[in-house]
């Protein structure tokens, strides 16, 4: 006699399978976006948009102009 899976049953494991492996699959896809953005070059900054410094002559420290 051969073993037959009632399709309900059968539909309702399917179903279950695809949700888990959707989830799965999304988890995945977030954390690698998450390495992928940790890995981007930040920005280059414009020298001209710094500060100028100037050393303090009494305590060594420099300082904003």
């Amino acid at each position: 006699m051969p073993f037959v899976i009632p399709p309900m049953i059968a539909l309702t494991a399917a179903a279950l399978g695809v949700a888990a492996l959707g989830r799965t699959l999304a988890r995945e896809w977030r954390r690698i976006n998450e390495e992928l953005e940790q890995m981007r070059p930040a920005e280059a900054v414009d020298p001209s948009r710094l500060p100028k410094l100037r050393r303090d002559p009494s305590t060594g420290v420099y300082r904003p102009e």
